[in-house]
């Protein structure tokens, strides 16, 4: 792929999580393609990307994704992201990157990388302690 095709990818997945379209997504993927995310509870095929921006935004309505960075190499493409919204009455924000084969400019596969740990404890209204404390 060129500078501009990812480039273009890039743009279209921005705009697809700033509108949270459901068709915005569809158009990104192939039917075939899969997303694997440790956010849901197995792999999610492309053609069920709609239903899933629908679920999210029930979910989370006032989650806001923003892109961070973005690097490509052939037609692999990284995608660094934070996404922000409230939980258990507190704001929460988390990073992540995603990894996407693209073929043809389209997604036939996509790995999310985040820690779900502050996700978990939000959801249990627990504090997420540090694994090492350092102290003052």
């Amino acid at each position: 792929m060129t500078n501009d095709e990812v480039q273009e990818f890039v743009t279209k997945f921005a705009a697809a999580w700033a509108s949270r379209d459901g068709e915005a997504f569809l158009a990104l993927w192939h039917a075939d393609g899969v997303l694997h995310s440790p956010l849901y509870d197995r792999p999610v095929a492309g053609k069920e990307l709609g239903r899933l921006t629908e679920i999210v935004k029930e979910r989370a309505p006032d989650s806001v994704w923003q892109l961070l960075d973005w690097t490509a190499r052939g037609d692999t493409v990284v995608i660094e992201w934070q996404n922000t919204r409230t939980a258990g009455g507190k704001r929460l924000d988390w990073r992540g990157v995603d990894r996407f084969r693209l073929r043809e400019g389209r997604i036939v596969e996509e790995r999310v990388y985040t820690d779900t740990a502050p996700l978990r404890a939000a959801a249990k209204g627990e504090a997420l302690p540090a694994i090492i404390p350092l102290g003052s």
